[in-house]
């Protein structure tokens, strides 16, 4: 992701509420000009002005991933960057930006009528870029309804949770009723989403067959405010946490790359782990369930290094080198040869590799860091020791193929996310249209990010 995942290093801030002497001043202009008959002309540039403002704003986050479309993505991990980012974006917009205008419009336009300043309000915001937010979120519900997604709806159910006193108290008035149709149909989609996958889960599972998807749908209801119970709704939660820890098992074992099986379980233990401590549901589970995940993460880490990296240093063999015992020209030939095995090796593994994801950076980082702790050590001994055999050679390019440096770095730059080029944030009222449903899709990904 850019540097707008630091939202505290933001070049463009809303502005604070206006000095009471100039709101008094505001006042007394809007005075005349009613009495002139030009309170529409002044409204019509007042929300096109503060709109504006709002709108650079926006553009210092780097929104640009909030116009993708459907059409644009096949599944949720080629943007689950951004959904992340898309939750910290929405409450900074809300909490502080049309917090701001809220108040400012109210201070200025509030003898006027609750009509007036409320319908300023509601322009500004939908012009500002606040349909932008929903029309995102609505772009990820009507993807493919894959079982990796369902952590990403419930993400996003968490972001307008979170927010949804603020979305009462800004938008609830009668001149937001498109951001409030919007905002329900966003809600309604992840609910029935997440419904969706959550009888997918056990039915792929054959977690207790009918009788569970029979149960699923009085936990669907329960989403709809139809009366549930509250002990039933965490029993299918604690099933439906089974029934993804199987079918994360089941994944597991259908890959035929061990090394990118052992990477995916080590992404998605983490993820469990990570996404649900110091959450309710991490509380039912209790702390052996999370430590459990925790230490499979590192289980699974040590057994990809162990059966990728970490065979890369053997082709480094120093027997027969020690004393050149064969002189120095069988040395040269046994340099050579181990050298261009382990260039081949490497170059093979890198290339493989270089498309596999952590999204998670520490982990990323850590793993990174281990994979050169047991290949770079080895390989700067090997170079400084017997390198000197081959670097006078007139093809010695072909066998000194990597300085030290340069693996480091490879090393370094392996499992990274690919960034995703969109056109410029806009965020205008062209996003009012009606949103589009899109194919429903329940097929395994074959990535190796949750």
């Amino acid at each position: 992701m850019s540097s707008s995942s630091s939202l505290g290093e933001q070049a463009c801030i809303a502005p604070s509420p206006l000095p009471f002497m100039v709101i008094q001043k505001l006042q007394a202009i809007i005075g005349r000009l009613i009495a002139n008959n030009r309170l529409e002309k002044c409204i019509s540039i007042y929300v096109e002005v503060r709109s504006s403002n709002v709108r650079a704003s926006l553009q210092a986050l780097n929104l640009d991933y909030l116009e993708i479309s459907i059409a644009e993505f096949n599944d949720v991990q080629s943007i689950e960057g951004y959904i992340a980012q898309w939750g910290k974006h929405l409450e900074f917009a809300v909490k502080h930006l049309f917090e701001a205008e809220y108040k400012l419009c109210n201070d200025v336009f509030e003898r006027i009528g609750l009509d007036v300043w409320m319908g300023c309000f509601a322009k500004i915001a939908a012009q500002a870029g606040m349909l932008a937010f929903l029309q995102f979120g609505k772009t990820v519900t009507d993807s493919k309804k894959d079982p990796i997604k369902l952590l990403k709806l419930l993400d996003i159910f968490a972001s307008l949770n979170k927010l949804r006193l603020d979305f009462n108290r800004l938008f609830g008035g009668g001149a937001c009723v498109e951001i409030q149709n919007l905002t329900r149909d966003l809600i309604k989609s992840v609910i029935d989403g997440a419904a969706e996958i959550f009888g997918s889960f056990l039915f792929r599972c054959s977690c207790k067959g009918r009788i569970h998807l029979l149960r699923m749908g009085a936990f669907q209801n329960c989403w709809k405010h139809e009366k549930f119970q509250e002990k039933l709704l965490i029993n299918e939660v604690l099933e439906i946490t089974k029934a993804i820890e199987l079918n994360l098992e089941t994944w597991i074992k259908a890959y035929k790359d061990a090394s990118l099986a052992n990477l995916f379980a080590m992404n998605n233990h983490w993820h469990l782990y990570k996404s649900l401590k110091g959450t309710k549901l991490g509380v039912l589970l209790g702390d052996p369930w999370l430590k459990d995940h925790e230490q499979y993460k590192e289980y699974y880490a040590t057994v990809f290094l162990r059966d990728s990296w970490g065979k890369l240093p053997s082709h480094l063999s120093r027997e027969g080198l020690i004393l050149f015992s064969g002189g120095r020209a069988t040395a040269r030939d046994l340099v050579k040869k181990r050298l261009k095995t382990f260039n081949e090796a490497f170059d093979e593994m890198y290339q493989q590799q270089s498309n596999w994801i952590v999204l998670d950076k520490d982990v990323r980082q850590k793993i990174c860091h281990q994979i050169v702790q047991a290949v770079v050590p080895v390989y700067r001994s090997y170079m400084q020791n017997y390198g000197p055999l081959v670097e006078q050679d007139a093809s010695s390019s072909k066998y000194a193929k990597y300085s030290v440096q340069t693996l480091e770095k490879m090393l370094m730059s392996l499992f990274q996310p690919k960034p995703l080029k969109y056109g410029s944030f806009k965020g205008t009222r062209q996003l009012s249209e009606k949103f589009n449903n899109g194919v429903q899709d329940l097929r395994r990904t074959t990535s190796a990010v949750m």
